[in-house]
């Protein structure tokens, strides 16, 4: 079976699913889940991303993410391979983490459609028996979402890449102690209410297309008018002309390629580098060492983008330089050594 296209534009917000490889955890423990959410950081960083609402469950995970530039495929790649490669490293394994192919589903980002989302994904632990509602338990008692790690907290502890603003203003609640209480205990109803393994789980919207938008299955998540809007973005992907240059010319108005560019002026200034004297300075040279570290940490550009542009030779070599230790002796100048720390 061929795969789904993936719908890509600017603004654009998903419900992001992927499973462990045979279903096995993708956490084993705490340390874990924060490497992942200390990756989504950096994957938000990178890509300009935000996150609307997320939960980490043994061996799944749920991301809400708005893209406001057409880069979900670049971001996904990175976040996935960059925490496997970290998950393996820490438990000396080898090999994928991940089972399927991610699951992203188009969401329209107004009303029933995204407040429904929010409970869904918030409510996960409850549906897996992890919170015990009507017990007393409360949707706080889980760590791992949006909920305690996010929303339920004042501003200045939040995640900054985290829209708690948003899924707050949704349910007509204020930013303050007292209506992010309120968020909780609204929560914490929807939580005792019906039966738990359905707990969040909507009845069909008078207005949704059955066959198409369900909120467990199908490949968008909104009215029948956003369907039609999606069908028209995908059509005009499908009739993009594929060749070797089909994918750069997406990534080429990705965020991470635009803020590479950005980064690579601001740090060829900082050393004191032309154009002209790139080709002449050697690939090890720490400058370029230096600025290509920074590329590397911030943007989703491959090995190879970052030698092309800093004439570095190749992929392997930028890798090569990256592991090494800065040389004893070499120090940066002045003003490059100041951008990398603020960059």
């Amino acid at each position: 079976m061929a795969r789904s296209i993936r719908i890509e534009h600017a603004g654009a917000l998903y419900h992001v699913m992927a499973r462990g490889n045979r279903r096995e955890a993708i956490y084993r423990d705490d340390d874990d889940r924060r490497f992942f959410l200390k990756t989504v950081a950096e994957a938000c960083g990178r890509t300009g991303w935000r996150v609307h609402a997320w939960v980490l469950m043994s061996n799944h995970y749920h991301l809400l993410i708005q893209t406001p530039e057409a880069n979900l495929v670049a971001g996904m790649k990175w976040l996935q391979n960059t925490y496997t490669r970290r998950f393996n490293l820490r438990h000396r394994l080898w090999g994928r983490l991940f089972g399927d192919r991610y699951k992203a589903v188009p969401v329209e980002n107004e009303g029933y459609y995204y407040e429904t989302l929010l409970d869904y994904i918030h409510l996960n632990p409850v549906r897996a028996g992890l919170v015990e509602a009507r017990s007393g338990g409360s949707v706080l008692d889980y760590p791992w979402s949006s909920v305690a790690g996010g929303c339920a907290l004042a501003p200045g502890r939040r995640p900054r890449w985290l829209a708690a603003d948003d899924a707050l203003r949704a349910f007509g609640c204020p930013d303050t102690a007292r209506g992010r209480r309120g968020w909780v205990e609204r929560l914490d109803r929807r939580a005792r209410e019906g039966a738990t393994e359905h707990c969040g789980v909507p009845a069909p919207h008078p207005e949704a297309d059955g066959r198409l938008s369900q909120l467990r299955r199908g490949w968008y998540w909104g009215s029948q008018e956003f369907a039609e809007r999606m069908l028209a973005v995908g059509e005009a992907v499908l009739k993009k002309k594929r060749n070797p240059s089909y994918r750069a010319s997406l990534e080429s108005r990705a965020h991470g390629e635009h803020e590479a560019r950005r980064l690579l002026a601001e740090g060829l200034d900082a050393a004191g580098i032309g154009a002209r004297d790139l080709a002449t300075l050697r690939g090890s040279d720490p400058r370029k060492v230096a600025i290509a570290r920074v590329l590397r940490q911030r943007t989703t550009v491959g090995m190879g983008w970052i030698a092309e542009h800093l004439c570095m030779r190749s992929a392997g070599n930028v890798s090569q330089q990256l592991c090494r230790k800065p040389a004893v002796g070499q120090p940066l100048p002045k003003r490059l050594n100041q951008w990398t720390i603020q960059s």
